[in-house]
């Protein structure tokens, strides 16, 4: 395989939200993301935006720009596609993203996945508008 071009990991994804610009503002208070780059356009949409966590990008629009994107909210919160997350500290970060206002789906907890993968703590999350967030940390390497 080609590098691919420096500062951007082999896979990101793009999410849509009704309220683009909101939905960066609470990622990086809720979540830690920092934004590298946005792109305003008229109305105060995003015509693109992008999102840091450590080596990892996710893109964010807003949603009215293209009638096919999708936000959870209209799609009577139906869940196109869940993230997930390595952080440092689960514990810590769920309870930040829960004082920001996240739902939290579900509570931290360890879960042992066999000698192949190891141990991880971890908590799921839905953001304001909906998008499932997975966050996990590695407790306990493989075997």
């Amino acid at each position: 395989m080609k590098p691919t071009p420096e500062g951007w990991p082999r896979i990101s994804s793009f999410l849509f939200y009704e309220d683009a610009s909101a939905a960066i503002d609470w990622l990086e208070r809720a979540f830690g993301f920092q934004t590298r780059l946005k792109v305003e356009g008229a109305g105060n949409t995003i015509e693109h935006s992008e999102l840091v966590y450590g080596d990892g990008v996710i893109m964010v629009e807003s949603a009215q720009r293209r009638p096919v994107h999708l936000t959870p909210r209209r799609h009577d919160g139906g869940n196109t596609q869940s993230l997930m997350v390595y952080v440092d500290d689960v514990d810590a970060h769920c309870a930040q993203a829960r004082a920001a206002g996240a739902t939290i789906l579900q509570e931290p907890e360890t879960k042992n996945y066999g000698d192949d993968w190891g141990t991880n703590r971890g908590y799921g999350a839905a953001d304001l508008e909906g998008h499932q967030w997975w966050f996990t940390q590695r407790v306990k390497g493989p075997a």
